[in-house]
């Protein structure tokens, strides 16, 4: 897979063919950071989930 080419996650999800992003054209599109709002769910998802095992990690 090209890194320059964005792919979709919900539409490549369970094929065996990457489908790519349409970008603007995507309800799930975000133009204000040019970026798909399911990476940005998973990305904050990610933070949320690292910041938690820090604090974890920091109280024992």
């Amino acid at each position: 897979m090209a890194k320059d080419i964005p792919y979709c996650p919900l539409m490549s999800a369970g094929s065996e063919i990457d489908k790519v992003c349409t970008l603007e054209s995507c309800a799930w599109y975000l133009p204000s950071v040019k970026k798909c709002s399911m990476y940005m769910l998973a990305y904050n998802a990610l933070l949320e989930t690292n910041a938690r095992q820090r604090a974890a990690s920091h109280s024992r």
